[in-house]
């Protein structure tokens, strides 16, 4: 009996110790930056799909249960996800951990002086759509490695080493990237959102303008026909846009000066055959390249 006993101790201790870290991701971005660091180590969750506007989720008991049963959760930050608290609060997990992936971002667009909601949807501590320069995945990811780490030290240099491999990786596909985006760089583009500037920076794109006449406000007659004029000047070629947007306002513009509409994903699983961060990326990157 003693020894029953024992082996059913030594049994709970090894499971509790060797269970896999439970992740809950925002965005399927981070959940694929957290698959490619933990492995089978890890058991992780998204909120967000790939196909949905981050910045809007409905706040419903399926994802406070998610919550519920995690150990860490992942954000983007810098005000993206303001739902995000109401699902924490109604998760009553004590022991859940919030990790932030912004801090160690260098932020663009911060706004200066007075914020009204005159302004649109303005992001006070900076452009939250960092993510989609691929520079910022891997401090995003460097970040995921460290709180794995904290979490299960003896699968450290695990979680190192698959770092190191995401990185080498990325790394060759940034090169990769940045050969196939050489001959449209500093061609003008318009975007649909303020959601480019990062990727824009990274790859040397010029953004003349976007659809929308103020960040999430819808577009409008004569913000329409500015952007007509400044198509017809600057010979803008492409409206670049996420695929969650209505293209109504990009396809009457398209109509009106033949600049072509290029939906895309921004996000991992927002389209078929996105299933990981480079996929997601590629995507993005041959769709300007065979459109410019």
């Amino acid at each position: 009996m003693k020894k029953i006993i024992i082996s059913a101790i030594i049994f709970l201790f090894s499971t509790i110790t060797f269970a896999n870290i439970k992740v809950v991701t925002t965005t399927t971005v981070i959940y694929d930056l957290v698959k490619e660091i933990g492995k089978e180590k890890v058991k992780v969750d998204y909120l967000c799909r790939g196909d949905q506007d981050p910045h809007f989720l409905e706040i419903l008991p399926s994802y406070m249960l998610k919550l519920r049963n995690a150990d860490v959760v992942f954000k983007i930050g810098l005000g993206l996800e303001l739902w995000l608290q109401q699902l924490i609060d109604g998760s009553r997990n004590d022991k859940l951990k919030l990790i932030d992936l912004s801090t160690d971002i260098e932020k663009k667009e911060v706004p200066t002086g007075k914020i009204d909601a005159s302004q649109g949807d303005i992001h006070p501590y900076g452009n939250p759509h960092y993510w989609l320069d691929p520079e910022n995945a891997k401090k995003m990811a460097k970040q995921i490695t460290e709180v794995l780490s904290d979490l299960s030290p003896d699968n450290s240099a695990y979680f190192q080493k698959n770092f190191t491999d995401f990185i080498t990786k990325l790394d060759s596909k940034i090169n990769e990237w940045k050969t196939k985006l050489n001959p449209v760089k500093g061609k003008p583009i318009l975007t649909f959102h303020k959601s480019w500037v990062y990727f824009a920076d990274r790859f040397g794109l010029k953004i003349a303008g976007q659809v929308e006449p103020k960040p999430g406000i819808p577009p409008t007659p004569s913000h329409n026909a500015e952007l007509i004029s400044e198509i017809k000047r600057s010979n803008i070629k492409l409206i670049l846009m996420e695929n969650y947007y209505s293209d109504n306002a990009p396809n009457q513009l398209s109509k009106a000066t033949g600049v072509k509409v290029v939906k895309v994903a921004n996000a991992v699983y927002g389209q078929s055959g996105i299933s990981s961060y480079i996929q997601m990326i590629d995507s993005i990157v041959n769709s300007l390249s065979n459109n410019l």
